[in-house]
């Protein structure tokens, strides 16, 4: 498979800029691998697909408001910082994208908020965009953290044109995030609400928690024709004992196992044993999944509508059949679904 296989015209207007009023009632794509067919539903209907002793592994991982307005001293420029790491807790260190970069070199401060209260030096460059930024505050690293919060705005998409409304802070996470540590939501959860993930829970559905920091490398154009080329940034990833349990046992049963969203389908195929069963892991992954793919642990996934040529394209069109995805993205360009992280949702059985 090479690059140019995963490129297809998409309508701008398709691009969702807000998210659907109500999340369990965005629209839902059912494609039935076996069968070949095509359905729509909306999303609050996943719960016909599933059983008692079935499990969805969920992201649970939580985003930080990683985009910080500053200005540079003397000039007054205003620039943007996407944080994206921290890399030493007790040095304030973080490792960031920074816009406009030409202007920003090694030496130079930014000032934060009104007051100017949080102050960060530059001290390295990284890559064209990326500086290690030494931030300067003199209050508890509690306090720093809250400061930031303070100032950070929701990091939604760059594709999204308009300014980011109080309503993003709540829509823009999951309703089960609780790990803090990414910079852009795990969006096929987004479509959760309360009250769907009460009624799963009460037909017997189970849930295994697994926790994927979400860089944006994930987003990272491939740039290379011949996909075994591209190498996808490393994200911080913890799979529990518990989890591992929940899965195994699933499997064990023959029960369904389905990985919300791309991320938890990367966490679970980046720690499988000889024997096909989930390991607990914690560490880093740079799992890039692409056809021809053979998966361990998962039978269906929730997803949501991605674009051309993107790495999470290349998965789902590992995990549904490249054929099959390509004629579904048809329809659902001509039946007008949204895409992208506010937009609606596909369930690949």
């Amino acid at each position: 498979m090479k690059l140019s296989n995963f490129n297809f015209n998409l309508p701008e207007e398709l691009l969702a800029e807000f998210p659907a009023e109500n999340r369990d009632e965005s629209r839902l794509m059912v494609i039935n691998r076996k069968a070949g067919t095509i359905e729509h539903k909306l999303f609050k209907d996943v719960i016909d697909y599933f059983e008692e002793g079935d499990v969805m592994v969920l992201n649970n991982t939580k985003v930080f408001p990683a985009r910080l307005y500053g200005n540079k001293e003397k000039t007054g420029a205003r620039i943007e910082v996407f944080l994206l790491r921290e890399l030493n807790a007790e040095q304030r260190l973080w490792d960031v994208l920074v816009d406009p970069a030409r202007k920003i070199r090694i030496g130079n401060k930014l000032y934060f908020g009104d007051d100017d209260s949080l102050v960060a030096e530059v001290i390295d460059n990284t890559t064209s965009r990326g500086r290690t930024l030494r931030f300067l505050y003199d209050g508890s690293y509690e306090e720093f953290r809250s400061k930031l919060t303070e100032l950070g705005e929701t990091p939604i998409p760059k594709y999204i044109t308009r300014e980011v409304t109080p309503e993003d802070e709540e829509r823009y996470q999951t309703i089960y995030a609780t790990e803090e540590g990414a910079v852009a939501a795990p969006t096929a959860g987004l479509h959760f609400s309360k009250h769907l993930l009460k009624r799963l829970e009460i037909k017997g559905v189970e849930f295994a928690k697994v926790t994927l920091h979400i860089g944006l490398g994930t987003f990272n154009p491939v740039e290379v024709e011949d996909l075994s080329k591209h190498k996808m940034d490393s994200e911080e990833l913890i799979i529990s004992e518990e989890a591992c349990e929940i899965v195994n046992k699933a499997k064990e049963r023959k029960s369904k196992i389905c990985a919300v969203g791309t991320t938890s389908m990367r966490a679970l195929e980046s720690s499988v044993s000889s024997n096909r069963t989930l390991n607990p892991y914690t560490g880093w992954t740079n799992k890039f999944i692409f056809p021809p793919y053979d998966f361990s642990i998962a039978d269906c996934m929730i997803t949501n509508f991605h674009m051309p040529k993107s790495t999470l394209l290349m998965m789902i069109s590992a995990f549904c059949g490249h054929d099959l995805m390509m004629e579904a993205y048809k329809e659902a360009i001509k039946e007008g679904y949204k895409f992208y992280s506010y937009g609606d949702a596909m369930l690949i059985i």
